[in-house]
């Protein structure tokens, strides 16, 4: 739920890689055996941040194997709030495996039991939590959001992004992100490819390990004019690569998370094209603000629907900008609420 900061993009890649590095190179029980003892060293840095600064309270994200923030909140009896993003066991246990598992889930149950409130990122990932026995009440879903300070309406088209990817004349289907297989990007290039007479181009402002897989399918399916991948960019262009998209694409998701790209989309205007899917559901309505697609035949329809309606793209995204500000998907809006959950419980 943070704001992602203007982080230097090559010493993230470096640390990616060194984490990686580690889990690639040790046993995978050693690994997750030092990920928890990080917490007690964690926990005396907790102690002495603490004892300086004075704080009236802890506002955490949860990791796994990390229960120092707890520990603190309970030795100097400070009300402690924990921000979820992801069920982590269970992401961990389905993608890389997890060696102790007595431990690793112990420790995320043990965070999300004694925070004094949880903030689940989607009332999907809330129906999760509520399912290790942490209580409704408990818990507040707090949506990500943008900065409007960052992503100015109304949005100014760049031309210089235009000039130097060669957009010019193009529509332009844009994605934002880390992007992977699962996100089945291949199959906008498939509809590319199914119509070869119309000058669509995916433009992919990111990069991934599903990178090559996508250019080799782009090769294989002779269209590899049609696509752009711009690799990492910094946040601060973020707002001005994403103003040439003709439409924004969010082809799948994972089912509790609230994906950060689509409040960027949101908040420049475009017409979003997305899954039928519980927690996307939670901030868009289907033909009202977005398409929401049901299947794979459903995505290729609906894909081909906005790429021949401008007045239709138009008007989803001008109706997509008014949802931000209803339902105050706003980092300000965000940090108030929060601060009125902390004021509630500091006595």
């Amino acid at each position: 739920m943070v704001e992602p900061n203007s982080i230097n993009q090559k010493e993230f890649g470096k640390s990616a890689k060194g984490v990686q590095g580690l889990r690639d190179n040790l046993p995978g029980f050693i690994h997750e055996l030092l990920e928890f003892v990080y917490s007690f060293y964690d926990f005396i840095k907790l102690y002495k941040a603490i004892k300086q600064h004075q704080p009236d309270c802890i506002y955490e994200r949860y990791n796994l194997y990390l229960p120092s923030g707890i520990w603190a909140k309970k030795w100097f009896k400070l009300p402690l709030i924990s921000e979820v993003n992801s069920p982590l066991y269970a992401e961990r246990k389905k993608n890389n495996g997890i060696q102790i598992k007595a431990l690793a889930l112990w420790t995320e149950r043990y965070v999300w039991k004694h925070a004094d409130h949880v903030l689940p990122v989607t009332q999907v990932l809330a129906n999760i939590i509520k399912q290790e026995g942490v209580q409704q009440d408990k818990m507040t879903v707090i949506h990500n959001g943008i900065n409007t300070q960052n992503f100015p309406w109304p949005p100014m088209l760049s031309h210089d992004i235009i000039e130097k990817y060669q957009l010019e004349g193009k529509l332009v289907l844009g994605f934002v992100g880390f992007v992977r297989e699962w996100h089945r990007l291949d199959r906008v290039l498939d509809s590319i490819a199914e119509h070869p007479e119309e000058n669509w181009h995916l433009f992919l402002v990111g990069d991934g390990p599903g990178r090559e897989f996508l250019e080799q399918h782009a090769k294989k399916l002779g269209i590899t004019d049609k696509m752009t991948i711009t690799g990492i960019i910094s946040r601060e262009a973020m707002p001005q690569y994403q103003s040439v998209f003709d439409l924004a694409l969010q082809p799948d998701v994972t089912p509790y998370a609230s994906p950060l790209k689509m409040f960027e989309y949101m908040a420049l205007g475009k017409a979003i094209l997305a899954p039928n899917m519980a927690n996307i559901k939670e901030i868009l309505t289907n033909e009202q603000d977005a398409l929401l697609f049901n299947d794979e035949t459903d995505f290729k329809q609906k894909l081909v629907q906005l790429c021949n309606d401008k007045a239709l793209r138009v008007r989803l995204g001008q109706q997509a900008y008014n949802t931000l500000a209803e339902k105050d998907f706003y980092w300000l809006a965000n940090a108030k609420k929060i601060v009125t959950l902390f004021e509630s419980k500091i006595h």
